[in-house]
């Protein structure tokens, strides 16, 4: 089968089961149902080494740092990452690579019949198997099917019930903790952290990236309760500098970073990312360290390569306007801070442009809205619209947000220009011709889900122009 082959299957195959990502539900997260399956599966997981990141931004990034370093110290190291942007098996990679057709066609052969034929008394309290823990179990086999030396396996909501949480790492890394998923995972920050920080195990090493001080607490706390010892951003990194790309006097798509970690490397790493903005560089920064720690043999040289070959779809993604010469931005941020940082970055690395906009309904609308409209906001045109159909979404009151909070702004009531468009295929098509017919620079933001779209539509645009 070929690789869009073989999404295409899969994805069909999993639609009949319960997707939480489409239709989260409260009180559905557990361990049990993945287990079963796997001891049914013979354990594929424990088929080779693995290190487990949980964290509410920056936990793909830095998943993706790691197995590219791993990689490039010669091991096959599987990647495992959520969501996907255009095809379903984007999510289960050799360090971003995918892997020869037959590895995920034998997973499947193999997964398939077993699952299907579970009677339901057999399973976990009856409880009905989820797309989750069907698309992780086949993960675990196509890493195995592979002879993956590693494994990197991102989380997907939370951590301590996450169906990845049955493996047992060599190591965790541990990203920053915002107000995410509220109803699932808790309130507050320590709530939150408390999740996340299931993933820690007994003696064994966490690497944490800065964090609020209520988070950092907790994750110390879990840490000395599992005698697992832990390493924080700014006990390891002694200084760290970033130089963001300036279209207007390089057109590069790249970022040279220098990481000083004082001992733990014999000199500074220098090099170049593609995953561009200071929280890559910071990203970049905690994986350097982690995979340094657990591989001390390393060279420095292996290591800056791997940082520099890393990259991963919808993480400030640039890539060129069909409608005319200037860029495009794509970045799948949808919390305050994410969002913060993404804007900063387009702000320094373009100057000024126009934004296409879309969240899910459970997001803090209004707060996304306030960093949209800062003091400093860099956008002439807003475009307001909905992710897509597979997330649930809520136009009328993120628009509501929108014109309320920009009537109370002077300073950008009259400067901003705000189109609200219910049909996301119509919200697209219009930004980016909107964009490329004015010599705008286009950022879309605030989903994957719309992130996904728009690349769609590109394909879709490139594929008529070969007709």
């Amino acid at each position: 089968m070929e690789n869009n082959n073989v999404s295409k299957i899969l994805s069909d195959w999993l639609d009949s089961y319960l997707n939480f990502e489409r239709l989260p539900k409260k009180n559905i997260f557990w361990l049990d149902t993945i287990e079963f399956l796997c001891n049914r599966l013979n354990n594929p997981q424990n088929s080779y080494k693995s290190i487990h990141i949980a964290g509410s931004k920056g936990k793909g990034s830095v998943s993706a740092f790691v197995s590219s370093i791993i990689r490039e110290a010669g091991f096959s190291c599987g990647l495992y990452t959520s969501p996907h942007i255009q095809h379903l098996i984007e999510r289960i990679t050799e360090a971003g690579k995918f892997f020869p057709e037959k590895v995920y066609d034998d997973a499947f052969h193999e997964m398939v019949p077993r699952v299907e034929s579970i009677i339901p008394e057999q399973l976990p309290n009856e409880r009905e198997i989820t797309w989750f823990e069907l698309i992780t179990l086949y993960s675990f086999l196509c890493f195995k099917n592979a002879g993956c030396t590693w494994a990197v396996f991102e989380t997907g909501l939370g951590g301590r019930l996450d169906a990845t949480n049955i493996i047992k790492p060599e190591m965790c890394i541990i990203t920053p903790i915002e107000l995410e998923h509220t109803e699932y995972l808790g309130n507050t920050i320590p709530l939150i952290a408390a999740e996340k920080a299931g993933i820690i195990k007994k003696d064994t090493p966490v690497f944490v990236s800065r964090q609020k001080r209520e988070a950092l607490e907790v994750f110390k706390t879990k840490a000395a309760q599992m005698n697992a010892p832990l390493y924080y951003f700014d006990d390891f990194v002694r200084s760290l500098e970033y130089d963001l790309p300036v279209y207007k006097k390089n057109n590069c798509d790249t970022m040279k970073v220098r990481i000083d970690c004082g001992s733990l490397f014999s000199r500074p790493l220098e090099t170049k990312l593609c995953l561009i903005g200071k929280v890559q560089a910071e990203n970049a920064s905690l994986a350097a360290a982690a995979v340094k720690h657990i591989m001390p043999d390393i060279s420095e040289e292996v290591i800056e390569r791997g940082l520099s070959k890393a990259e991963l779809p919808g993480r400030f993604e640039i890539t060129n306007n069909p409608y005319g010469t200037n860029k495009m931005v794509l970045d799948g941020a949808h919390t305050s801070n994410s969002l913060c940082g993404t804007i900063e970055t387009f702000k320094k690395t373009f100057g000024n442009g126009n934004l296409l906009f879309a969240c899910a309904e459970d997001k803090d609308m209004n707060a996304l809205v306030h960093v949209i409209l800062d003091a400093d906001c860099p956008f002439h045109k807003v475009f307001l619209t909905r992710p897509g159909e597979l997330k649930k979404s809520d136009l009328g009151r993120l628009s509501e947000y929108f014109f309320d909070y920009l009537s109370t702004r002077d300073d950008l009531k009259d400067k901003i220009c705000c189109i609200v468009e219910a049909d996301y295929k119509k919200a697209i098509e219009n930004a980016m011709r909107e964009a490329g017919e004015s010599g705008e620079q286009l950022l879309v933001t605030g989903s994957f889900y719309l992130v996904s779209e728009v690349k769609q539509t590109l394909s879709a645009f490139l594929s008529n122009k070969d007709e």
